[in-house]
């Protein structure tokens, strides 16, 4: 790990703005701009609610956390080190008083499964579902430091797999545990949706066997390399409309209307990297532009900011917000420990 990332804390400033954009899209989710612009006032000026509640997203990306932790302590990551934990953390929030936040169809679906410990993981995975479910929580794999390229890969899809086993799912979490590890490394924002576009490439046939078993098999696909590279193709289509609007296409504009509403894997990486990558040194600006969005407003917000606090590390966000986010002392000491 570099200097550089020690000294801006990446870790927490990325799961604090992941935090910060899920509460702040929390109560514009569902609606269009000019519903939440007659809420909320004019979208530059959102304010923080009081309380500052997050929805799944957060607490997913939490039990993701919990879960890698838990295996990187029992030693180096490998799939069933990893799956076993995550599993156990995803039925503990499917089972949590807490999870009243309006969490994803396929996620309950999934981790209801899940609860039965005899079924294999590849059992309960919805294959048909792409929901940016998957995505939205992987943060994580892309901040924990130590890791190899195949096993950050492995990771992030295999945790999108418990749960949403379409390839676009898996493709989209890899690709943005992958931004996030370029941001937190110090990449520049200029060059990152062509870095991504050279990721998707270089991977599009690289089925993750090892972590993946046969996942592939559930689907109608005649080998493991034509599974996975349906999902990398719908990626990359949305990184080329991601490339244009960036250069062409106003702020003041929802975004939605340039990369999609973000209920889909790919959209919600791509529209929420479209708001950072308008506003790469203004966080606060891209995470109320993400969540003055008519699509899903708090996934897209919580990528924004995930992106965003990668970048920028910690100091990015007010300590007026920081400091009233729900579940913070579960975030800064998951950050604590990935920036030590």
């Amino acid at each position: 790990m570099t200097t550089t990332t020690v000294r801006k804390r990446a870790a927490t400033g990325s799961l604090l703005g992941l935090a910060l954009g899920d509460a702040l899209g929390f109560p514009t989710e569902f609606n269009d701009v000019p519903s939440i612009v007659a809420k909320c006032g004019p979208w530059r000026e959102m304010e923080l609610p009081t309380p500052a509640i997050v929805t799944d997203d957060t607490q997913m990306t939490l039990a993701l956390g919990k879960g890698l932790r838990t295996a990187m302590d029992r030693g180096l990551l490998a799939p069933k080190r990893l799956e076993r934990p995550v599993r156990e953390e995803f039925v503990d929030w499917y089972q949590s008083p807490e999870n009243n936040r309006a969490p994803g169809r396929t996620c309950l679906v999934a981790c209801n499964l899940l609860k039965d410990e005899g079924r294999s993981w590849q059992d309960a995975s919805q294959i048909g579902s792409k929901g940016c479910g998957a995505n939205m929580r992987v943060a994580p794999i892309g901040l924990v430091p130590g890791l190899s390229d195949e096993q950050r890969a492995g990771a992030a899809q295999l945790q999108s797999a418990l749960t949403h086993g379409h390839p676009t799912a898996l493709a989209a979490s890899d690709l943005t545990a992958h931004a996030v590890r370029l941001l937190a490394q110090g990449v520049e924002p200029a060059g990152l949706v062509d870095l991504l576009r050279a990721y998707a490439h270089a991977n599009r046939t690289r089925y993750h066997d090892r972590w993946l078993g046969d996942l592939w098999t559930r689907s109608q696909d005649p080998t493991p390399e034509h599974f996975i590279a349906r999902g990398w193709d719908e990626c990359l289509g949305v990184l080329d409309r991601l490339q244009e609007a960036v250069r062409a296409v106003s702020p003041e504009t929802d975004p939605c209307l340039a990369t999609g509403d973000g209920w889909i894997a790919e959209e919600a990486l791509a529209t929420a990297l479209l708001c950072f990558l308008w506003f790469v040194d203004e966080p606060l600006t891209a995470l109320r532009r993400a969540a003055c969005t008519a699509g899903d407003s708090d996934s897209i917000a919580c990528l924004a900011g995930a992106f965003a606090g990668a970048w920028l590390g910690a100091d990015a966000w007010p300590t007026e917000w920081a400091d009233r986010i729900e579940y913070r002392g579960d975030l800064l000491t998951l950050g604590a420990l990935w920036d030590a």
